[in-house]
């Protein structure tokens, strides 16, 4: 069984827009930022359990976006490797936690601890009258 998704790029949207913040005339007119966007419950290539564990992690669509590059096509690569990302996150199985019990040395060490730390504010204490 492999493990793994391959997305035809016809089940992924694109656009771009203008990037964001300074950059004078360039940036105003050129569509360089790139927001990609897959579509999870209508995709044909994913199986049921991974369309479920993606609406579960994920929810219906899954975004990414570039806008570090002046260049459209070099953001629209970053996006699709952010997607890609996202969606082999969102598909790993995550590790199950064992149980474990805390070692006698650690229980030793946690009890001093708090020993010491309570003689110190003892002794920061204003002493009480009956003890002059």
């Amino acid at each position: 069984m492999r493990r793994g998704l391959d997305l035809p790029l016809a089940e992924i949207s694109w656009r771009a827009t203008t990037s964001g913040g300074p950059g004078g005339q360039h940036a105003n007119r050129t569509l360089s930022r790139v927001e990609v966007q897959f579509d999870v419950e209508r995709s044909v290539t994913l199986g049921p359990r991974q369309r479920a564990r993606l609406l579960d992690r994920l929810g219906p669509t899954v975004r990414a976006s570039a806008s570090e590059s002046r260049s459209q096509a070099r953001n629209r690569q970053l996006a699709l490797e952010r997607l890609a990302a996202k969606l082999n996150a969102g598909l790993r199985d995550q590790a199950r936690r064992r149980a474990t019990r805390p070692t006698k040395s650690s229980q030793v060490r946690r009890v001093e601890q708090k020993r010491h730390r309570a003689q110190t504010k003892r002794t920061r204490r204003a002493p009480r009258p009956d003890e002059d």
